[in-house]
């Protein structure tokens, strides 16, 4: 069923954001390595459905913070507020109990007002969930402390 160890893998750091919902189902952790940007977790039993497996709403929130947040460190979009127009979520397998989640997405187009993406998790390397998505390009906010 996998290990219940907490914490991040060497290198990853929590992600510092405000407001109750992510702080919640979090935390979220972050590794940054040039332009490469891995967001993480580690799966809770607050996470997990009746069968003790990541439930598929925590990983489409999880989706829903992976985008955005490679888009403001992969695009000249900058620290914008990103609201989710689309998200298509493909669940390729499941997350078990303790398991380490991470994503990484591609900006795949930036246009005046949206910005098109996709990403894929795993759990533990293995494949779990691939995700792409439009998020519209809003106001600017200082979102410095989150990265």
């Amino acid at each position: 069923m996998g290990d219940t160890r907490a914490g991040a893998p060497h290198g990853f750091h929590a992600l510092r954001m405000t407001g109750e919902f992510i702080a919640h189902v979090g935390p979220l952790y972050l590794k940054r390595d040039g332009d490469n940007l891995w967001v993480g977790f580690r799966v809770e039993k607050r996470h997990t459905n009746p069968m003790g497996i990541c439930h598929g709403g925590m990983l489409a929130s999880f989706a829903d913070m992976l985008l955005p947040l490679s888009i403001h460190r992969k695009s000249e979009v900058g620290m914008r507020f990103l609201p989710t127009i689309s998200l298509q979520l493909d669940y390729l397998a499941p997350a078990p109990l303790g398991a380490w989640v991470q994503g990484e997405a591609q900006v795949l187009r930036v246009t005046r007002s949206l910005v098109f993406a996709q990403g894929l998790a795993t759990a533990d390397g293995a494949p779990i969930l691939r995700v792409s998505g439009v998020c519209k390009i809003g106001a600017p906010f200082d979102g410095h402390e989150a990265f």
